[in-house]
């Protein structure tokens, strides 16, 4: 063992930050931190996120599902700013107890309806619209398979690789290895699915692909974690065309950029309320 290694209490105690970007946000407990009610728009529904790879699924769903024609799924996409803490409010906690981003309210029936977690959102309005999800059993399993897959490998990517390599205070090599390998495992599934069909269901442009681009597409076309050199993303051929693919649908182009607040200033849009709100954004 290093003169580092850590050797855990009998009982873990929470007495001071760890360090790290995100550090002050982290406790032990949940709730709300104060109280804040939360804005309300006109539309049907009302969406409550930020622009990461899982704030980016839900706003592209609604990109896609209004530019199928479905006038029903005008939303609203107010700004919640996560490094202020914006998801602890008692407003934010109301609808999400989790205080995790993106939360939904559905208030297009009679009675509002919360969703929270991405993947849920997701599944929510593909059967509430049936759009992006098959109708035949099989294709409609094979779709959820890879929307539940991507709910469970996200964490890997994301708190595991995404942290120890980006974020962490200090790098150290055994879990920056340990959460290397694993993406890397995940890349080449991916990449071997898609050898053999267009889209991650099959033929058919579903959830599936809506809820794993945003995570592993960014990855491998370079916008995410600043990786794609250090993973060796290049050789995930099959993925990258995939990734190249739906970066060009128009909605996707779209709802990537909703509540982003970050990088290239003609490529944000802080809220959405209105279709014109990209008027003035060169894609």
């Amino acid at each position: 063992m290093s003169e580092n290694t850590y050797t855990p209490p009998k009982v873990w105690s929470w007495d001071k930050e760890n360090g790290g970007e995100w550090a002050s946000l982290n406790r032990p407990d949940s709730g709300s931190r104060f109280e804040q009610s939360l804005p309300v728009g006109e539309h049907p529904f009302q969406l409550y996120s930020l622009a990461t790879p899982n704030g980016v699924k839900a706003t592209v769903m609604f990109e896609e599902l209004l530019a199928a024609g479905v006038a029903g799924a005008e939303y609203d996409a107010h700004l919640i700013k996560i490094q202020d803490a914006d998801q602890f409010s008692s407003g934010f906690v109301d609808i999400n107890p989790n205080s995790k981003i993106p939360a939904l309210v559905d208030k297009s029936g009679t009675n509002n309806v919360n969703v929270f977690e991405s993947g849920a959102i997701l599944l929510h309005l593909a059967e509430k619209f049936g759009r992006f999800i098959p109708s035949s059993p099989n294709d409609k399993a094979a779709c959820l398979s890879w929307l539940f897959w991507q709910v469970g490998s996200g964490p890997y990517l994301g708190g595991g690789f995404g942290h120890f390599y980006a974020y962490a205070p200090e790098k150290f090599e055994y879990p920056i290895d340990r959460f290397t390998m694993e993406t890397k495992r995940q890349l080449d599934v991916l990449d071997k699915h898609l050898a053999n069909n267009d889209y991650m269901a099959g033929k058919e442009y579903t959830i599936a692909d809506i809820a794993i681009w945003p995570w592993y597409g960014a990855l491998v076309l370079g916008e995410l974690y600043d990786a794609a050199e250090f993973l060796d993303v290049e050789s995930y051929t099959h993925l990258v065309a995939w990734a190249e693919k739906i970066a060009q649908r128009p909605a996707v182009k779209r709802g990537k950029i909703v509540n982003k607040t970050w990088g290239d200033e003609s490529q944000q849009v802080h809220e959405r309320h209105s279709k014109t709100d990209f008027d003035n954004i060169k894609f």
